[in-house]
């Protein structure tokens, strides 16, 4: 598939979206933009958060993580659906009790102002650094398979893919998320599938015949149980996996305020508890393709793409879609795939990041009507101004898979959130609210030391893994009980 087909492509996708705007984002108005009327049907929002969650990340580095680590990332999803039953059940009742439109006003009506903007700052950078992460491996694809032709630079492409963004979601904001999020997850899931069918018929390959073979028992591994020692052993990964849900969908805007949108509680817990199971069965076929493609990729040497002089497992698949002989169609539907799942999480945290700052932040629920959605429209510009100047970055600081990446940067931001809303549900203290930035600040602190220093001095070889968030929201807990009023 040429540059050219594919920059069609992407111009045809985006015409979609935008038409999709156009009907969502008529009324333009801030009730409609953060919280879509309360109107959205719960099955609509549950397949769309497929999409949403999984994002370009999993579509891509997923499948790339295979030939490292097995199916190791399984043990992970596990974890992950039974963090989606907490946030069901004890979370989402309590947004819907109190009618919120930031997650983060809980902090306020429980704590005070500071927990309330400690919180909306940790959301604000685990935000970023989440979309960052998702746009960056979209962009570089797009650069090595599309802008190099044009001898477009990498900065270029970043500010065409946040200003593609911009404009679908400035008028409608959620209300064209939940809309587009359900193409999205449509084109994602369908590439996958698609994708699975053509390399095993390539490989002359029923799908039974491969699940049977001896080719995919090398990589089928996902219980790991043997070292504790391990980063990847199963109760680690297994726990910080449920945590990961908990934080990064029960108390992240992004996720929560599609939920929100839904016309009550009964309808969003039951988009919860669906979304997940679908989830799980979604992200194992991920892993399935990431076998099969290096399989394939072995079985017709085929290298693993270079990038700055070293090799990169992110772009095995879209080497093979794109440029392996298999067919104009497994291009179509991959490069749609990606698309999709790039801009499905992307053009939410967008959104998520200006109602936050919106509402935590500017207060803008307090301000005259007329100068409401004026204050909104140029937030959403500045957090677009702030996305791309955070992934230009990881261009030259990242050196890690991807979604290895934004799983460990979400122990170190995500933790305090943990710690602060454990402590507002499960006690009934109050706490001195003018240091809850500094408890935040040294918990964050304390879990570095602990995962760079403490382990190859003290413990023996002992790898922190996924496991840095919970121990990140206990440290957190531990220092708000400390600074806790007494009676």
């Amino acid at each position: 598939m040429s540059a050219l087909q594919i920059l069609l492509l992407i111009a045809a996708y985006f015409l979609v979206l935008l038409l999709i705007s156009y009907f969502t984002g008529k009324n333009d108005s801030n009730a409609d933009f953060f919280k879509a009327g309360k109107q959205s049907p719960w099955y609509l929002v549950a397949f769309g958060m497929v999409g949403a969650s999984l994002s370009g990340v999993t579509f891509i580095s997923v499948p790339g993580w295979v030939e490292a680590s097995e199916f190791s990332y399984m043990q992970v999803v596990l974890g992950y659906l039974f963090g989606y039953f907490v946030v069901a059940f004890v979370l989402l009742p309590i947004y819907y009790r109190l009618n919120l439109t930031s997650i983060y006003e809980y902090l306020k009506e429980r704590f005070g102002p500071t927990s309330h903007k400690t919180g909306a700052f940790f959301f604000f950078v685990s935000r970023v650094l989440g979309a960052a992460f998702r746009l960056f491996l979209v962009a570089i694809v797009l650069q090595q398979f599309v802008f190099d032709d044009f001898g477009i630079p990498f900065e270029i492409t970043v500010v065409i893919s946040i200003l593609l963004i911009w404009i679908y979601t400035n008028r409608g904001g959620i209300k064209t998320i939940v809309w587009t999020d359900t193409l999205q997850t449509t084109f994602m899931i369908l590439a996958v599938i698609l994708s699975i069918i053509f390399i095993n018929r390539e490989l002359n390959w029923s799908f039974g015949e491969f699940l049977a073979s001896d080719e995919l028992k090398q990589y089928s591994k996902f219980l790991y149980t043997d070292d504790f020692l391990a980063r990847n052993h199963f109760i680690k990964s297994f726990v910080g996996g449920m945590f990961v849900t908990i934080c990064m969908t029960g108390l992240d805007q992004d996720m929560m305020q599609k939920n929100l949108t839904c016309k009550n509680l009964r309808d969003a817990q039951k988009n919860m508890v669906s979304f997940s199971f679908v989830l799980v069965g979604v992200t194992f076929l991920f892993m399935l393709l990431g076998a099969l493609l290096f399989i394939y990729a072995g079985q017709n040497d085929i290298a693993v793409p270079l990038m700055d002089g070293a090799p990169k497992t992110d772009l095995l698949f879209p080497e093979i879609a794109l440029n392996s002989g298999l067919g104009l169609t497994l291009s179509i539907t991959f490069m749609l795939g990606l698309i999709a799942a790039a801009y499905s999480s992307a053009d939410s945290a967008l959104t998520s990041l200006t109602t936050s700052f919106c509402v935590d932040f500017l207060n803008v629920e307090q301000k005259p009507e007329a100068e409401q959605k004026r204050i909104r429209k140029r937030t959403h510009i500045y957090m677009s101004v702030v996305l791309i100047v955070v992934i230009i970055a990881f261009k030259y600081i990242l050196s890690r898979n991807v979604i290895d990446s934004l799983l460990i940067v979400a122990g170190y931001t995500y933790g305090p959130l943990l710690g602060l809303f454990a402590f507002g549900i499960f006690t009934k203290h109050q706490i001195k609210d003018k240091y809850v930035w500094v408890v935040g600040g040294l918990s964050v602190l304390l879990i570095f030391l602990l995962d760079q220093v403490v382990p190859k001095t003290f413990l023996g070889g002992y790898e922190l893994g996924y496991e840095l968030l919970p121990l990140n929201g206990l440290l957190t807990f531990l220092g708000l009980w400390l600074i806790r009023k007494r009676n």
